[in-house]
């Protein structure tokens, strides 16, 4: 790393520490003037406790998840100023209206490109009746179509992904659409910028997009001047601000590639060097994702166009770049998705819950963090007592030591059910995936955990029947063979301490 890329992330790491702090400042700030008006007048006093009462009651009255509401109501009841002061701040159904109604104009411009083909769903159907009650639940809650004839290739490492990547980048004729959680201006994207520069002097529009949260270790804000002076547009999501805001809780957790409309790539693995194992933050980093030729791309497409597009109001002429490409003789289907924190369906979830749900034979998952909700505990444990073999591989080495912990804290509950627990011992696992019955799976980038099940704006892909499904069965089962099996040692542990309690019960806030 150059002194220059020394310097920005320091200054990131600055501008961080600058924003929660003021943030903190802010929060404490209010309560403290909410506290000294309630203590002025009983009559206001009593009234604060009745508005927490009313809303406590609504929360417990709504369709959100009951693991949600506990804490909330907890919160809003025991400490009436600062529960309130924080949900009517934090809750996004009241803080992101102006967001929310913003991303649905931009969709009702894409969607209509999005039109699912009957024959194909029929030919599922037939496939599988249950398969195509998943392809139906996302393409109405979704808009995500299924599709047939595409080319799906599977990478077992982040490393191999990113070299067919650059492959794929090098052939690029009319525009390059970069969307990443993370990205490092270092080592590991040094080539894709050099490439990425090349493209454009030929024409092709070239376009990065990445969340601010999760670049601002990496990088600084001058990254956008650097990328714009080589003719590569550039734009960053919802930008860290030293203001109380809920929506800044909301990331792009998102991880695309499209190459003209007719190749994408997605999966766990962001832009930087720690995901190609260049550097060794937390043990060996173990990340996979996907390749895709064809009609399914355009999916991939209009997910990047939405996030792009909801940035600035110089909105793109979507027909431009949502277009069927041509067939490929692969077999089985594919069913790229998204999914968003604003609306009311948990699609991340769902579709995580109907695999597990119809599972037969058994359930393979990995995952760097489980903290599941209880409809995700439910399904899992019932899965393992009717005999489907579950087995789930998380981290050995931790990043994030609290959320390890909570982690951990959920293991016991699932093997006193019958599911297997396994920690890859050699380092961090970050690979996202459901894998079940030699014939459904998925890839993309969402956690076994709140904040992407419920916070973030996600993506992935349903696999169904899909060739490369046997080379993701063959990778779990090679995995395995360098993980410890912890099951026993959680099988037979005595209860939770109170730390892990107060954890997990605050955890879907987080």
């Amino acid at each position: 790393m150059t002194n220059e890329e020394i310097g920005d992330v320091k200054n990131s790491v600055k501008r961080l520490f600058f924003v929660v702090v003021s943030v903190i400042l802010q929060l404490v700030w209010l309560a403290y003037l909410m506290t000294e008006v309630v203590d002025i007048s009983p009559y206001i006093s009593g009234g604060l406790q009745v508005i927490a009462v009313i809303i406590a009651l609504f929360l417990y009255a709504g369709r959100r998840n009951p693991d949600i509401k506990l804490p909330w109501i907890m919160l809003i009841l025991v400490f009436p100023v600062l529960g309130v002061l924080m949900f009517i701040l934090f809750d996004a159904s009241i803080t992101t209206y102006t967001v929310r109604k913003h991303i649905e104009a931009i969709d009702q411009q894409i969607d209509p490109h999005l039109k699912q083909n009957e024959e194909t769903l029929n030919a599922l159907k037939k496939e599988d009746p249950s398969m195509s009650n998943i392809a139906t639940y996302l393409y109405k809650y979704a808009n995500a179509p299924v599709y047939r004839y595409n080319d799906v290739t599977f990478y077992n490492n982040a490393s191999d992904a990113i070299e067919a990547q650059k492959e794929a980048l090098k052939k690029a004729k009319r525009f390059i659409f970069m969307e990443y959680h993370a990205i490092e201006d270092a080592q590991s994207f040094a080539p894709i910028k050099e490439i990425l520069a090349a493209k454009v002097k030929e024409g092709v529009d070239v376009r990065i997009f990445y969340d601010d949260v999760g670049s601002i270790g990496f990088i600084n804000t001058d990254f956008i001047e650097r990328m714009e002076e080589l003719g590569i547009h550039t734009r960053v999501f919802n930008k860290v601000v030293p203001f109380l805001s809920f929506f800044m809780n909301n990331r792009d957790h998102r991880k695309i590639t499209v190459v003209d409309g007719q190749v994408g790539f997605t999966g766990g693995y962001n832009l930087a060097n720690e995901y190609f194992n260049l550097t060794h933050p937390y043990g060996h980093w173990k990340d996979t994702g996907i390749r895709i030729e064809g009609s399914a791309v355009q999916s991939l497409t209009a997910l990047f166009l939405e996030m792009w597009n909801a940035i600035k109001d110089d909105h793109d002429n979507i027909t431009n770049f949502l277009y069927m490409t041509p067939h490929y003789k692969s077999d089985g289907f594919i069913q790229p998705y998204g999914d968003t924190p604003l609306d009311q369906e948990t699609t991340g979830e769902d579709v995580y819950l109907n695999i597990i749900k119809r599972a037969k034979h058994y359930v393979y998952i990995t995952t760097p963090y489980l903290i599941t909700t209880s409809d995700m505990t439910r399904e899992l444990t019932l899965a393992a007592k009717r005999g489907v073999d579950v087995k789930i591989i998380t981290p050995g080495i931790p990043d994030k030591k609290t959320i390890y912990r909570v982690t951990r804290s959920y293991y016991q509950n699932l093997v006193r059910a019958g599911v297997e627990i396994y920690e890859y011992t050699p380092g961090f696992m970050h690979a996202k995936e459901i894998i079940s019955d030699d014939e459904i799976a998925t890839c993309g980038t969402i956690n076994f955990d709140y904040r992407s099940l419920y916070h973030h704006f996600e993506n992935g892909a349903v696999l169904f029947k899909c060739s490369c499904i046997k080379d993701m069965i063959t990778d779990f089962n090679n995995t395995l063979t360098v993980c410890e099996n912890v099951t026993d040692k959680y099988l037979h542990r005595r209860g939770r301490s109170i730390i892990d309690i107060v954890l997990r019960l605050f955890a879907p806030l987080l």
